[in-house]
């Protein structure tokens, strides 16, 4: 960072504060990893523990439970935003990523239907619960962590990488998938291949618990707490006080969480059973996407800084709107150069929302409450409309035989958050509250 950087972070010393936010990063890649491998293994998942006549239908059951991981994540963030806004984000951030590796864990030791019959769902329902209240704490915490580290005029830069953690954890899963999809016979990763990034999740959830342990606290809420005006209600104080910011939240994450589900996880699923790819190439094709996606998202968090946030995520939602029923068709044709075609462009507009919108998010609210209240009008939306996106894009399809009819959803999505856009005003260039 500069000299003048290093100044705005106050009494931090730069190395610490780089190395803060590193390590902040890495705890919320090894976060996401751990969630998102459940997506990338749903067609092995529904085999195993949704026995069918109906492939559809087993494959929508699996979604299902990929949903009720989501229904427990505004409890997670009003459990561990209230403990994150009075005892300080280390301690809430340690106490994530712990819970996450062991229900992760949990999900590689569970029997399959054959075995146990129909406790296996039931199992494989509670463990996705206790994983989305992990991740109810994580992404608000990680976001105010990250965000409140950065200088003024650099919050969108810095903030990006929140995203770039988060697209990092997906891509490691999908990576994870692709690797075991191309090394192991179908019948080998059945039996046993699925098991194993969930068992990894023990080991990277120690080494970030360990990282996340030894982080500072930010200087911000270091600041609110020398001055003794930590909020001692901040669940109350959000909702009575930042009601119309807390909406706010849960407009603009209509948008971010839809496509961002839609494009970087369902997207593989809808290849191979729409467009009948290989589930390897499949794979192969989202997890090069991945990559790209987050390599751009410092860019745009970047550009963000300096033509401020409402542009960019205005142009997100402006590029889903236009071209989502265009790239269904591209997606759905069978050809494996207009899957890609049609997954990168998805890919590009979402990274426009993913590199702004931490800091975006984090400029809403002050300090005393921003872990509390970013996470509650980000989780809600998130469970109602991102956790059961692959659900819902499935259901349309079996309900309308419409192959296209998940376009429909993005687009909704996009025009309804567009809106709330153009009634919010920019916040990129006011100092942080």
């Amino acid at each position: 960072m500069s000299t003048a950087a290093e100044a705005a972070l106050g009494s931090e010393p730069a190395a610490r504060s780089r190395e803060a936010v590193l390590a902040g990063v890495i705890g919320n890649t090894l976060e996401w990893f751990d969630f998102a491998v459940y997506g990338y293994f749903a067609s092995t998942i529904s085999k195993l523990f949704f026995p069918s006549n109906d492939p559809i239908a087993s494959l929508m059951a699996t979604y299902l439970v990929f949903g009720v991981g989501f229904l427990m994540r505004p409890v997670g963030s009003i459990v561990f935003g209230i403990y994150g806004d009075r005892h300080g984000r280390r301690k809430a951030l340690s106490a994530v990523i712990f819970l996450m590796a062991v229900s992760t864990l949990a999900i590689g030791l569970l029997p399959t239907y054959t075995e146990v019959g129909i406790a296996a769902p039931i199992l494989l329902g509670c463990a996705r619960l206790l994983q989305g209240l992990s991740a109810g704490g994580e992404w608000g915490g990680s976001t105010a962590y990250i965000v409140e580290y950065a200088p003024h005029g650099r919050r969108g830069f810095i903030g990006s990488w929140q995203q770039v953690s988060v697209g990092g954890g997906f891509l490691l899963g999908s990576l994870c998938g692709t690797v075991l999809s191309f090394a192991l016979s179908p019948e080998a990763l059945a039996s046993w291949g699925w098991r194993v990034p969930f068992l990894l999740g023990i080991v990277v959830g120690g080494i970030g618990a360990y990282l996340r342990w030894r982080l500072p606290d930010t200087p911000k809420y270091t600041a609110i707490e020398e001055h003794q005006e930590v909020a001692h209600a901040p669940f109350k104080e959000a909702i009575t006080k930042y009601p119309r910011e807390t909406l706010t939240a849960f407009g603009i994450t209509l948008h971010n969480t839809a496509a961002y589900y839609i494009s970087l996880l369902y997207m593989t699923g809808y290849f191979i059973s729409v467009a009948k790819l290989p589930q390897p190439t499949a794979q192969l094709i989202g997890t090069i996407c991945l990559a790209i996606f987050v390599v751009l998202i410092p860019f745009t968090g970047r550009l963000s800084d300096r033509i401020g946030r409402r542009p960019l995520l205005m142009a997100s939602c402006i590029g889903y709107a236009v071209l989502s029923y265009p790239l269904f068709i591209l997606g759905s044709s069978g050809s494996v150069p207009f899957a890609f075609v049609a997954q990168f462009v998805m890919i590009f507009f979402q990274s426009l929302y993913a590199g702004p919108c931490p800091a975006a998010y984090a400029e809403l609210f002050p300090t005393r409450v921003r872990y509390t209240a970013l996470s509650i009008g980000y989780n809600i939306a998130v469970a109602l409309f991102g956790g059961f996106a692959p659900f819902i894009a499935t259901w349309l399809i079996r309900e309308t035989g419409n192959p296209l009819a998940p376009a429909f959803y993005v687009i909704a999505a996009a025009v309804i958050t567009f809106i709330i856009l153009t009634r919010i005003r920019e916040t990129a260039f006011d100092p942080l509250k």
